[in-house]
Formats: structure tokens, C-alpha cells, sequence
């Protein structure tokens, strides 16, 4: 029997007569870290989606942990995402709240938890990304890094099993953005979560990936680990990673 949380069956998907996938198979071991890279456009965010089943595929098979999304109901499938994380490329921060409201929104929308073991738990994910003292703050005042962590403790305040990561980096000087690695890399020890990071940094891949995917041209052009994606020689993934304009993809 295999070890696949993610099993990603041969997926095609078009927006009207554009389309994003032609034959998409992928499958993540559980506790495995993977990246997923590409041209803007390729449709790394839109896989993601695909995993909340926020969007369905127009042909092929998506199970989590042995849970077939197209067959599971809405209270299976609210039960399910309850075991995901997800931290959006902007933070998705509500401006409205404190940092701690923030951390805690899923918790006290699950009704689960009393309130004083909400505010137990944002302090332990706070801790976590090193944000103890942010507690009482808005988003307004924080820098694009604390937020982004902010956002990652939100996301880990229910424990999740899977981790989703859209463009963590994004936006971040290189001191940031290495310590948002650093971050990842280190809450995948603690938590041991399965994690699909969707990213257009390679170097940031290299760092926080055990495998590295490449999408092109709807469908998946590589998949190796950081050492192999450099020893490669697929043009398509050498043009890539060297940044060139010149090869065989058009931009």
C-alpha cells in the first residue's frame, strides 16, 4: 500500500477555451515537502485551488488522505479542510482585528474551543513564529514579513495535517524571505505536515523542498529533487532556472 496524502489523477482543466491542464498527475508522500514552480500562468495557485476543491477539475481523480474530493459531502468536506493550512500570497490578513483575533478567526468559527483555549493556542502558534509580542497589534503595524508569519500562525492554529503555501516569499526583501524559509522548513520539522508550496524562487524551492515540480505547458515537466533540477538538462527547465530569454519557452 502506498504512503500518497496527495494523489493527483491525470487532471484537465480549461477556462472557457483557454486551457491550464492538459495531464496533470502528481502524487506528495505524507510528510513530504514538495515545490511547485513555473511561468506566471502555468496554473501553480490554480492547483492549490484545486486541493480546497475550490475548483474542480473538468476530467480526473484528486484524493487526500484516501478521500476522493469529487465524492465527499459538505460536511465531509468542511471536516477535511479542517486538516489543511493555508497561507495566501498577500497574508489575507483582516485589518480590522488584532493579530491575536486574527490567529484565532478558525478557531472560534469551529465552535471547538472555549475562549480561553483559543487565546492559549494563538500564543503557542505566535511563539512559534516568534511574534509573542505582536499579540495586541494590528495589521497595519506590522511589516510584509510579520505579516506573512502572522498568516502562517493562523494557518497552523488548527494543527493541519497539509500545508499550502502561495508565493510565501513574494514581495520580501532576500533577509525576509530567507527567514520565511527558514520558518517553513522548521514548522515542517516541529509539525511533521505534508506541505505543496507554490513558488516562482528557486532558490527559496531548493531550500525548504525535498522534491521540486516544474509545470509547462499544462502538464508536469520535471520532478526531481534541488540537485537533480540543477543537473537537469530539459531545456525547458535549464531555460528556467537560468532566467533566459532565449529557448524554447515563448514568453
Amino acid at each position: 500500500m502506498d504512503n500518497h496524502f496527495i494523489q493527483i489523477d491525470h487532471i484537465r482543466k480549461s477556462f472557457g477555451d483557454q486551457p491550464v491542464f492538459e495531464d496533470v498527475s502528481l502524487h506528495v508522500t505524507k510528510g513530504e515537502s514538495i515545490a511547485i514552480i513555473g511561468q506566471s500562468g502555468c496554473g501553480k495557485s490554480v492547483l492549490l485551488k484545486h486541493i480546497l476543491k475550490l475548483i474542480e477539475p473538468d476530467d480526473g481523480k484528486i484524493e487526500i488522505d484516501g478521500n476522493d474530493l469529487q465524492k465527499l459531502n459538505e460536511s465531509e468536506l468542511t471536516a477535511l479542510r479542517r486538516r489543511i493550512g493555508m497561507l495566501f500570497q498577500s497574508a489575507a490578513l483582516f485589518d480590522s482585528m488584532t493579530v491575536a483575533e486574527n490567529v484565532g478567526l478558525g478557531l472560534r468559527e469551529s465552535r471547538l474551543y472555549s475562549h480561553d483555549e483559543v487565546m492559549d493556542i494563538v500564543k503557542e502558534k505566535l511563539q512559534m513564529v516568534g511574534l509573542t509580542d505582536a499579540i495586541d497589534k494590528s495589521p497595519a503595524e506590522l511589516s510584509g514579513g510579520m505579516r506573512k508569519r502572522v498568516g502562517m500562525a493562523r494557518a497552523i492554529a488548527g494543527n493541519p495535517e497539509l500545508m499550502l503555501y502561495d508565493e510565501p516569499t513574494t514581495g520580501l526583501d532576500p533577509i525576509t524571505s530567507d527567514r520565511i524559509n527558514n520558518l517553513i522548513v522548521d514548522l515542517n520539522d516541529q509539525l511533521h505536515v505534508t506541505s505543496v508550496t507554490v513558488t516562482h524562487d528557486l532558490k527559496s524551492a531548493s531550500k525548504i523542498a525535498d522534491r521540486i515540480v516544474m509545470l509547462y505547458n499544462g502538464r508536469v515537466q520535471f520532478s526531481g529533487n534541488p540537485q537533480e533540477i540543477q543537473a537537469t538538462d530539459d531545456p525547458v527547465v535549464r531555460q528556467f532556472i537560468a532566467g533566459s530569454a532565449h529557448g524554447p519557452i515563448q514568453v
